[in-house]
């Protein structure tokens, strides 16, 4: 699943009733549910902050000539995220971003995100496939998740290193 933020020529977003944020990108493959996929990926797009309160998601005109799918799937996954509070259908115009997911700030992001290609780099030389890559996260999420909260271990703070080197200090 790939969530695509959509830019105009000058590089800004569209959004409100200029059109829709984000194009939505299916994966035949990952076994998830066509609808259930859409609403994953306003979900993200969400949480990455692609998506803002009042941006207008793909009419359903726009998103079944995209992908190629049945109307009904694409109200099925609008309905779903009306049903969570996070878009509301206006007639005539669209179905527009009611409520935002909790994100992380760009910057941190960034950050976040570069940490992971540098691991992500790491797996793929040590010989993991991405169903490798994708079941040691899994498994680590899980381990995260599960330990108690009084052993949970503390962020590194990003600083300088006594040499003067940019990296985590205690």
């Amino acid at each position: 699943m790939t969530i695509e933020k959509k830019v105009d020529a000058s590089g800004r977003e569209p959004g409100g009733a200029a059109g829709p944020a984000i194009a939505f990108r299916l994966d035949p493959s990952s076994g998830v549910p066509t609808y259930l996929q859409l609403v994953q990926q306003v979900e993200q797009a969400l949480r990455l902050g692609y998506l803002t309160q009042g941006d207008r998601l793909p009419t359903l005109k726009e998103a079944t000539e995209q992908l190629a799918i049945n109307p009904n799937t694409v109200l099925k996954a609008y309905r779903e995220l009306e049903h969570r509070g996070l878009a509301a259908g206006r007639p005539g115009q669209g179905t527009f971003i009611e409520a935002t997911l909790r994100h992380v700030d760009q910057a941190e992001q960034a950050a976040l995100h570069a940490e992971l290609v540098t691991w992500l780099q790491a797996a793929a030389e040590a010989g993991l496939d991405d169903d490798g890559m994708t079941a040691l996260f899994a498994a680590a999420l899980r381990d995260f998740r599960d330990r108690p909260a009084d052993r949970a271990p503390r962020r590194p703070r990003r600083g300088r290193t006594a040499s003067g080197q940019a990296g985590a200090v205690a």
